[in-house]
């Protein structure tokens, strides 16, 4: 099996951004009702494109 290389991104601060984005999400749904947030998911997930 082959190895995959590894990009390294020097001065990542992981736990910084976890908190920044779920900050962000929270600021963004905090006024919307249950059937916004569950679309608002199902949008951002649907953005999202991951690289394999």
């Amino acid at each position: 099996m082959k190895k995959k290389n590894k990009q390294i991104i020097e001065n990542f601060n992981s736990v910084k951004f976890m908190r920044d984005v779920r900050d962000k999400i929270s600021r963004e749904i905090q006024d919307m009702n249950f059937e916004e947030i569950k679309n608002y998911f199902e949008n951002r997930k649907s953005n999202l494109v991951v690289k394999v």
